[in-house]
């Protein structure tokens, strides 16, 4: 399909020379840029970007007294 859009001619100037300099196209650089922001607008916010490693067992515990204690001794 085929579109007509108004750019802010700086930002026109900026994908021209982002293009050039990657050999790419400006309309490889937009449909990039596009279907990106619409999955980022539409992806599912409950899941997380990442997940924080656990493990069961016996590990170290910390005691938030001891770590107050020592956070506070090494900006002092």
């Amino acid at each position: 399909m085929k579109s007509t859009f108004e750019l802010p001619d700086a930002l026109a100037r900026e994908a021209k020379e982002l293009a050039r300099a990657q050999s790419t196209t400006v309309r490889d650089l937009v449909v990039t840029g596009l279907r990106r922001e619409i999955d980022r607008r539409t992806s599912d916010r409950s899941r997380p970007d990442f997940v924080f490693p656990t493990a069961d067992g016996e590990g170290l515990r910390v005691d938030p007294g001891e770590a107050i204690r020592i956070a506070s001794a090494e900006t002092a």
